[in-house]
């Protein structure tokens, strides 16, 4: 062993671990001192970390790095240092969305059910409209601009619940990550909210409820009114 660089490393009582098994199994969190002087790089260093001010956008900020740079050095942003990470989670949140738009297939059948009953329910109520002048495509409409109105508002309703839900997350934490205090860097389960989220959550209960509102009126229209 005397022909590796040693030194001793007086701890100051307190071991820091990240609490990621990633990062405590391979790495250990010391000085630049002592860490240049143990791997004999007095002086030297093998990456510089830059953290930049609220607003700037880290794309143009490493485009400008690279053009300085050239390519001696490789320039990376906080995702693709750990890309593996942010891949899992993003599978994982195109598999939720993929589930719950299943599900959310599956309870557009209800409001099929409710425009089924209406329709005929109100048979009676039909033909008296056919008799005042109106035509089956003006009655069809009737019960399709329901059946929009009650997507619409279950969107809306939805919404509304699941950004309130989200802001309570943030702000008090109800969710824990683990029943251990310390176990992790976080204690509660992170959450974000997006314009972009919020708009494709939007555009998919409306798609999929014009879809299961279409076919089903038509269908049931064309049996009462004839």
């Amino acid at each position: 062993l005397s022909s590796f660089n040693h030194d001793e490393l007086q701890s100051p009582g307190v071991v820091f671990m990240v609490r990621q098994a990633k990062y405590d199994a391979h790495y250990i969190l010391t000085s630049l001192q002592f860490a240049q002087k143990l791997f004999d790089r007095e002086g030297k260093v093998s990456a510089i970390e830059l953290k930049l001010k609220e607003g700037v956008k880290a794309d143009k900020v490493k485009k400008q790095l690279k053009a300085e740079l050239g390519g001696r050095f490789e320039v990376k942003d906080r995702y693709e240092q750990q890309d593996d990470v942010f891949r899992v989670m993003r599978i994982e949140k195109l598999i939720s969305y993929v589930f719950l738009s299943f599900i959310l297939l599956v309870a557009c059948f209800n409001i099929i059910g409710s425009l089924s009953m209406l329709m005929i329910d109100k048979r009676q109520d039909i033909q008296t409209l056919r008799s005042l002048g109106a035509t089956d495509a003006q009655i069809c409409t009737i019960f399709r601009l329901e059946g929009h109105i009650i997507s619409l508002a279950g969107a809306l309703l939805g919404l509304i619940l699941g950004t309130a839900l989200c802001w309570i997350q943030q702000e008090y934490g109800l969710v824990k990550m683990g029943d251990t205090e310390g176990s992790f860097i976080i204690e509660t389960y992170p959450v974000s909210v997006y314009l972009t989220d919020i708009l494709l959550i939007l555009v998919t209960v409306l798609a999929v409820g014009w879809l299961a509102i279409w076919y089903p009126v038509r269908y049931l229209a064309r049996k009462i009114l004839n």
